[in-house]
């Protein structure tokens, strides 16, 4: 559970991190934290868009974790558009989109 709290925060940290053009603005960010919830989102003039929510499940009597979901997109200096959605839980981060690569099956 450490780590997944470690990861979001960090993850949070990359997204809102300064991009390479000294123009990109904040064009809205939101943020609301509950006692077991939270909701996030950012979004800058450069195309970059994040949202993320997460919810505190009980998975057994002595252990929870959090639940997180949420998507994450950019534009690459060609113009198009990437987008990843995900969800971290007590089975990882279980990332999906068209630009994940897809292990050959053997």
């Amino acid at each position: 559970m450490k780590f997944l709290i470690v990861f979001v925060a960090l993850f949070a940290l990359a997204v809102a991190a300064p991009a390479q053009s000294d123009d990109v603005q904040v064009l809205r960010q939101d943020s609301n934290v509950g006692i077991d919830n939270f909701q996030t989102s950012l979004e800058l003039n450069n195309g970059i868009k994040q949202q993320a929510e997460g919810q505190l499940k009980q998975i057994s009597n002595e252990e929870s974790a959090i639940v997180v979901r949420g998507s994450y997109s950019w534009v690459d200096p060609s113009g198009q558009q990437h987008s990843i959605t995900y969800i971290a839980d007590e089975n990882g981060y279980q990332p999906q989109g068209a630009d994940i690569p897809v292990a050959p099956v053997a």
